[in-house]
C-alpha cells in the first residue's frame, strides 16, 4: 500500500482535513505532517519540506500532497528535494498526464482556485494513475536526476 503523507499552511488547511477524509474512506494509510489547526503565523515552507522529505526517504512506494492558498509555494519547496518530482494539478487531467509521464510523487494543490470536488478528483487521479514506464519518460526523469545532481 502507498503511504501518503499529506501537509498544508494555514490557508490550505480547511481543504487539507476535507482530503483526510476522503483519503480514510479509500483506506489509505495517511500521515498528516500538520499544521493540527490552522495557524495564521505558519510558514508553508515548513510544512512542504516536512512532506518531502518523507516522500524523498521511499520516493517509489510514498506519496505526499500539499497545499497553500496558490499552490505554487509548496510547489516550489517540494521540488528542492532529489527525488521529488511535484507538480500543481488544476484539474484531473493534469493530476494523470503528471503520473502518467512525468512519475510525479508530489501533488500540490491550490486551496484558493480548487473547489473540494476537483480536488478530490485530482488527488484521486494521482493516486490511481500509474507511471507510464516507457523508455522516453523513464529518459527523461534520469535527465532531471542527473540536473539534481549536478546542481
Amino acid at each position: 500500500m502507498v503511504k501518503i503523507y499529506i501537509g498544508s499552511d494555514h490557508g490550505g488547511f480547511a481543504l487539507k482535513e476535507r482530503l483526510k477524509v476522503a483519503l480514510k474512506n479509500d483506506v489509505y494509510d495517511v500521515t498528516d505532517m500538520g499544521p493540527a489547526a490552522p495557524v495564521p503565523e505558519d510558514d508553508y515552507p515548513d510544512i512542504a519540506a516536512a512532506v518531502a522529505r518523507k516522500v524523498a526517504e521511499n520516493p517509489l512506494e510514498a506519496r505526499g500532497i500539499l497545499i497553500c492558498r496558490s499552490g505554487f509555494g509548496v510547489d516550489i519547496v517540494a521540488n528542492k528535494f532529489d527525488g521529488i518530482r511535484s507538480a500543481l494539478a488544476a484539474s484531473p487531467d493534469h493530476a494523470y498526464q503528471g503520473r502518467h509521464d512525468d512519475d510525479v510523487n508530489v501533488l500540490s494543490l491550490a486551496g484558493d482556485f480548487t473547489d473540494d470536488a476537483t480536488a478530490i478528483k485530482i488527488m484521486k487521479t494521482f493516486l490511481t494513475t500509474p507511471f507510464a514506464r516507457e523508455e522516453r519518460y523513464a529518459r527523461r526523469i534520469g535527465k532531471i536526476a542527473e540536473i539534481e545532481k549536478t546542481n
